[in-house]
């Protein structure tokens, strides 16, 4: 059960992420390495100000794009991102045409069976990788992220895979896959190894990448297309790096 959390409180959005978290936990959603990773990640919430900065709103653009462009995107999804945002997972969906699959590191059947009753719940009309859709196996892989929907991610050319291990991340690419994040630190495998990263807390990257994504659909090919060839993720990764180190200076 969420326990209520008064908005005179000062961390009041960080408690009510940290109590879906546990409740998501409590569901069988979460594994108990999610709320590990979620620690981490506030850390750099709080680094970057806990607001979606200029370098998270360029990534988002590139993302926005890369999906537009895309003839089969899949947005992965593992517990953290089910228990934050499930319904604006289905929204993201919805907007960008791209089907919702479930991928676990720490896989079961219960927790596949939980996921599926959770999206379903909030919304979503169907869910790969789990349940009864057929799946296939990504050689390049050892952990049970190697599990994927044949429908899904493994004949998608863009994946978003937010709140993602470094592995699978890595083993996406090398299969020739374009890869989207969402990872509050810059520095992890993920952040860097994929195409375009977005360091943001993901409750503020879904909402903006979902309403970035229906006014950029109407722009030109040519257009889309002139946004992704000017990225640069590494030095977007430099911006973020350079932020965080002045705005530590600011703070001290």
């Amino acid at each position: 059960m969420l326990i209520e959390v008064p908005d005179s409180h000062p961390r009041a959005a960080s408690l009510r992420i940290r109590e879906k978290l546990i409740d998501g936990f409590d569901k069988g959603l979460v594994a108990k390495a999610g709320l590990i990773a979620h620690g981490r990640g506030e850390c750099f919430d709080y680094l970057i100000g806990e607001k979606t900065q200029p370098f998270a709103e360029k990534a988002t653009e590139a993302a926005c794009a890369m999906i537009i462009l895309a003839e089969h995107p899949v947005l992965s999804i593992n517990g953290n991102v089910a228990a934050l945002c499930p319904e604006d997972c289905v929204t993201l969906s919805i907007v960008s045409g791209a089907p919702l699959e479930i991928n676990l590191f720490y896989r079961t059947k219960e927790r596949e069976d939980a996921l599926l009753k959770h999206m379903l719940n909030h919304g979503a009309d169907e869910v790969l990788g789990v349940g009864d859709d057929e799946t296939v196996q990504i050689e390049e892989l050892q952990s049970k992220r190697r599990i994927v929907s044949k429908k899904g991610i493994y004949r998608a050319d863009v994946v978003f895979v937010p709140l993602e291990d470094g592995d699978r991340t890595e083993a996406l690419v090398e299969t020739g896959k374009k890869v989207i994040t969402v990872d509050l630190n810059p520095l992890s495998r993920t952040a860097q190894k994929a195409q375009i990263t977005i360091i943001d807390n993901i409750v503020r990257t879904i909402p903006l990448i979902t309403e970035m994504l229906k006014n950029m659909k109407k722009l030109p090919k040519n257009t889309l297309q002139n946004i992704l060839h000017n990225y640069d993720n590494q030095k977007t990764l430099q911006e973020t790096l350079s932020f965080i180190m002045q705005r530590l200076k600011e703070l001290r």
